[in-house]
């Protein structure tokens, strides 16, 4: 009998806007929204966390109608998409620093197919993506999304997130940050590269039967990944700081502090 007390109208309506408001979380979030995953596992796991976090809910209101669960779904959705969109930012801002070295370094031709995202992007932009990414599960910031998403059920009941002007306008500045970010990251390698330009510019000038193209396009290249592979991993702790700073924010929105 316990068990069938579970299956009331307020547990129901409770367990629905909870796959809801996990549903927003793993179609945005990085790694949980990557196209690799089937949708069918997907599910599972929305219905798995479902059941897994139900017991932390508080008491609902079963007085609600129809038109209200509806808005109730979809602020659900929405707060899944702004929690979700910080940390986009900072992934979209390591994918556009490898594509700042990319057209740097001469390879902008070199894309391929990015199984991930589900488009072209160039390798190096792939490469960074790939090295953020494993950076991310690798200090388990994976299981910090769910440790917050068991606290904002407190502060953030079912259906009560609702969206602020002040969100709005840190949503606009998360992203001006976007480029900042990307070309912060990318400066090293770049800087370097410019200046291997101005090098070349220079013997040019004086040796004219210098061939830029035969030497100076292979040569910038190597420069360039030598310059890649030693300020990696400056690269990713500025990568893992602006995670951070994006999990902060997350807590803001998750604590209902805008």
């Amino acid at each position: 009998m316990e068990i069938v007390s579970y299956f009331g109208e307020g547990n129901v309506a409770n367990f629905l806007l909870l796959i809801l408001r996990f549903s927003g979380i793993i179609a945005f979030f990085p790694f949980f929204d990557s196209r690799l995953i089937p949708m069918s596992v997907k599910g599972a796991m929305i219905f798995f966390l479902a059941i897994l976090f139900f017991p932390l809910l508080p008491p609902f209101n079963t007085n609600i109608s129809i038109l209200e669960f509806m808005f109730a779904g979809l602020s659900e959705i929405l707060f899944g998409f702004m929690c979700a969109f910080f940390l986009q930012i900072v992934f979209s801002a390591i994918a556009y620093a490898g594509e700042i070295l990319g057209f740097s370094i001469g390879m902008s031709v070199s894309s391929a197919y990015d199984p991930v995202s589900g488009s072209q992007n160039l390798i190096i932009a792939q490469l960074l993506s790939l090295v953020g990414l494993l950076i991310f599960l690798s200090l388990d910031y994976h299981h910090l999304v769910f440790a917050l998403i068991a606290k904002s059920f407190q502060s953030v009941p079912l259906g009560g997130f609702m969206f602020s002007d002040n969100m709005a306008v840190y949503f606009i500045k998360a992203m001006a940050s976007l480029f900042v970010i990307g070309f912060t990251i990318a400066f090293p390698v770049v800087g370097i590269i410019l200046l291997s330009e101005i090098i070349f510019g220079m013997i040019t000038r004086a040796h004219p039967q210098f061939n830029l193209l035969v030497i100076g396009l292979p040569l910038k290249v190597i420069i360039a990944f030598i310059v890649l592979i030693v300020a990696l991993p400056a690269m990713m702790f500025h990568f893992k700081e602006e995670i951070l700073l994006a999990f902060k924010t997350i807590s803001q929105i998750m604590a209902h502090r805008f």
